[in-house]
């Protein structure tokens, strides 16, 4: 997996500022350093920081990959480990949410590619990978929306046995995880509290976990480590000026960083969820925000796992190649894959 570094460096709206920041769109009203800038006339621009990749695998991934339009607002991305290949077989279905802050990335970008490459091989399970909508374009609900459409679609087509029926057949839907990292987490979780709530799945799916790696999550009060990210700084993909910039792309315009959809621990007593897997990084600025709520949530009768991985920061898995991250990725492999197959 190659290693990309982020300048998750937020810069704050200037109207007075000069050069690259006046655009035939107007001036910068948001901009994250590198992955983002947002004009006064609403325009976006997303610099290709990380190289995009066709779902093509090489025979020695183990694996076979395919990208499916949904709709003009969504696209998944199919992973299929060879332990397939019987007729007779079929296989765990972990739907996952790239990360971004809601605002960037993709389900094309190359670490995310390589990463759900192995995690399919790895945990013997399909993985189907969402392409969301975006934020500021799109300000949430819209990518938990699309989210709980995806597996609505996959329901249908497995139900109905219709034209991808040739995969979604391997799937077991009765063994099925959301997961996602970062924003994607954050996702997966709001998909599953819909999910679970609705009812509407209940005969058609079991919905056995929910894995969170690193999620975002926020608040108006700061915790110690979103205090003290300054020591760490270097170690990390996200910083507070950069996590407080997408929450004010993607919540609803007004809304503070305690709107439910930022902070879960607001009004999280009725929440029902399956056994939840928390991962966690100690340079993370959301270390302390993440332990928090699964003390909360542990407190309300949920069955919560949480892991803290040391000397790393926010998403290692995806942009970290160093010995450090790299047994750190082995040790979540492990986890993922005991989590998924218990027995």
């Amino acid at each position: 997996m190659a290693t990309i570094s982020f300048s998750h460096n937020q810069q704050p709206s200037d109207n007075r500022r000069g050069g690259s920041h006046h655009h035939r769109h107007g001036p910068v009203v948001e901009e994250i350093e590198g992955l983002i800038k947002v004009f006064n006339d609403g325009c976006v621009e997303r610099p290709p920081i990380v190289p995009t990749v066709s779902p093509t695998l090489h025979p020695s991934a183990k694996a076979t990959a395919f990208d499916i339009k949904l709709s003009n607002d969504t696209l998944i991305r199919v992973y299929i480990p060879e332990a397939v290949a019987s007729p007779s077989v079929t296989l765990p279905l972990l739907v996952y949410f790239h990360g971004g802050g809601f605002c960037v990335g993709s389900t094309a970008w190359s670490c995310y590619h390589d990463f759900l490459t192995s995690l399919a091989v790895k945990t013997r399970c399909v993985v189907v990978s969402v392409n969301y909508r975006l934020a500021p374009e799109h300000r949430l609900p819209a990518a938990y929306d699309d989210g709980v459409n995806v597996v609505s679609w996959l329901v249908k087509q497995h139900i109905s046995h219709g034209g991808y029926s040739s995969w979604v057949s391997k799937c077991n839907l009765s063994n099925v995880f959301l997961a996602g990292d970062s924003a994607g987490a954050n996702i997966a979780y709001q998909v599953a509290v819909r999910i679970t709530a609705s009812g509407r799945y209940a005969n058609s799916l079991n919905l056995k976990g929910v894995i969170l790696i690193h999620p975002f999550f926020g608040g108006e009060s700061r915790t110690s480590s979103e205090k003290q990210q300054q020591h760490h700084s270097k170690s990390s993909a996200l910083t507070l000026s950069a996590s407080d910039a997408y929450w004010r792309l993607a919540l609803p315009r007004g809304a503070s960083r305690d709107h439910p959809w930022c902070n879960p621990l607001v009004g999280s007593t009725g929440v029902k969820l399956p056994t939840t897997l928390v991962f966690m990084a100690e340079f993370d600025i959301l270390k302390d925000r993440n332990l928090e709520m699964c003390k909360v949530m542990r407190s309300h009768g949920k069955r919560v796992e949480g892991i803290v991985h040391g000397g790393v920061g926010h998403a290692f898995h995806i942009l970290d190649n160093s010995s450090v991250s790299r047994d750190r990725i082995h040790d979540m492999m492990c986890r993922l894959h005991n989590f998924i197959h218990p027995y």
